[in-house]
């Protein structure tokens, strides 16, 4: 069975279809690059399999329970204790440490224990950004800040981690370290992982590349079985840069 399954989702704003019949399995472990264009409905995508919104049709399970039948408290906790989020432009509260903002989702879930604190420590030096944990936000680049976005998805020990471009708002240099990090991070830990792009480079990441356009699936390519170049699937969403949905 899927850790995480998308199946026969649709998604209306309106009487505009983002998603249409939109149907995914994500393997404990594993890898997955979602492609495509600006607009393409990928980001909504990753906002249903997260919780944070809910498909207008079809169903979201996470380790066999239906995500998407949950009520907006059930959803809450789920994403506080299985589900880690990090985004494009950090998200971290400007009035809090680096090392607050990594214990954020504990403090919202209850009270900081000296094992939490144990765990942001580790999880900071395996980052590389131990010596920033005093540091607001506003003194720290971009790369660090997105860095300890990262540990904040991973201290809860999360069963997936959803990022929605996360190299979105870096540089080059500081974009090929977040994504040689995030596969250390899959690698290493075991963490699934499943990122949103619009990069042919950052989809090659993952060791499965799944291609969306116009709310559907287009193609699917599979790292270990790979016959088809993902630079040539992803000329084929023709990726544009029309304000993302």
């Amino acid at each position: 069975m899927a850790l995480l399954q998308a199946k026969n989702v649709t998604k209306y704003f309106g009487e505009n279809c983002v998603l249409n019949d939109v149907s995914i399995d994500i393997e404990k472990g594993s890898f997955v690059s979602i492609i495509g264009a600006s607009g393409s409905g990928k980001s909504t995508l990753l906002t249903i399999l997260g919780g944070i919104d809910k498909p207008t049709q079809g169903t979201v399970t996470l380790d066999g329970e239906e995500i998407s039948a949950m009520s907006e408290k059930q959803l809450a906790i789920l994403r506080r204790s299985k589900l880690g989020f990090v985004f494009q432009f950090f998200n971290l509260a400007p009035y809090l440490t680096a090392e607050e903002n990594v214990l954020l989702p504990i403090m919202l879930s209850g009270k900081v224990t000296d094992e939490h604190r144990a765990r942001a420590k580790e999880l900071m030096e395996y980052l590389g950004v131990a010596e920033q944990k005093d540091k607001l936000p506003q003194k720290m680049s971009g790369g660090e800040q997105q860095r300890v976005a990262i540990a904040r998805g991973l201290i809860i020990n999360p069963e997936v981690i959803l990022l929605d471009e996360p190299t979105g708002n870096l540089d080059s240099r500081n974009s090929a370290e977040i994504m040689n990090l995030l596969k250390r991070i899959n690698e290493e830990m075991g963490t699934t992982i499943v990122q949103v792009t619009h990069s042919d480079l950052n989809a090659q990441y993952g060791d499965r590349i799944i291609a969306i356009k116009d709310g559907k699936i287009l193609d699917v390519v599979e790292a270990s079985n790979n016959d088809k170049a993902p630079v040539e699937l992803i000329t084929e969403t023709q990726i544009e840069t029309n304000e993302e949905v």
